[in-house]
């Protein structure tokens, strides 16, 4: 099988397990937006947000915050900001199925607000900021697994020249046991009908002896 097959073999489960939504919407006071993606048990995922400023005015005045929570399938929170025009996620999902991001701005406007929402949610090997979800003791238990990978690949790989080797030997040992039945089977004929002629000979001689023949 050729390099780039087999890179793309391995790569193949990976890519189908992530996904980038980047998005831009208006978001009005008393109409929440939820925004759901199906992920995976364990994939890392991380999401940012912030409150688009039409004036580019810094910073975005406290009138336009919203409130934005991201619960798991089972409703557990993973993140919640009160109050807030911008903010960001990351985390490892303990359960699969469908993440929900809900957005919504504070009813206590008059006339009702309309805010533009940016907002990125990014999951697998994508969501590359792993500095705000690997720990140290995660990632030296990764390192310890993998060390204790490479020492079994070690381990096989050696006993596959051992077991190569000794084959080898093998073959070599009934090769040259076969040569040596040969040789023993061909010098036990040979002695056999020495015998037998030395036999032949010592009788006719006996017989003539005796003036049989």
């Amino acid at each position: 099988m050729s390099n780039p097959i087999l890179v793309l073999i391995v790569i193949a489960p990976a890519l189908m397990c992530t996904f980038v939504n980047s998005m831009q919407f208006e978001l009005k006071q008393g109409h929440p937006k939820c925004i759901s993606e199906d992920i995976n048990s364990n994939a890392i995922t991380m999401g940012n947000y912030f409150v688009v400023n039409p004036s580019h005015a810094h910073p975005v005045p406290h009138s336009r915050n919203i409130t934005v929570t991201v619960r798991s399938p089972y409703g557990n929170d993973y993140h919640h900001g009160s109050n807030v025009n911008s903010g960001n996620f990351t985390f490892a999902a303990a359960e699969s199925g469908e993440y929900t991001a809900c957005f919504s701005v504070p009813s206590n406007h008059d006339p009702a607000l309309t805010v533009t929402i940016d907002f990125v949610w990014r999951t697998g090997v994508v969501a590359n900021d792993w500095s705000m979800v690997a720990k140290r003791g995660q990632i030296e238990a990764m390192e310890f697994e993998l060390k204790k990978l490479y020492d079994s690949v070690k381990y096989i790989h050696n006993e596959m020249f051992y077991l190569r080797e000794r084959e080898k030997e093998m073959q070599d040992l009934n090769r040259a046991t076969n040569s040596k039945m040969f040789t023993f089977t061909f010098l036990s004929i040979l002695v056999c009908l020495s015998v037998a002629g030395l036999q032949l000979w010592h009788l006719k001689t006996f017989f003539e002896k005796k003036k049989l023949l």
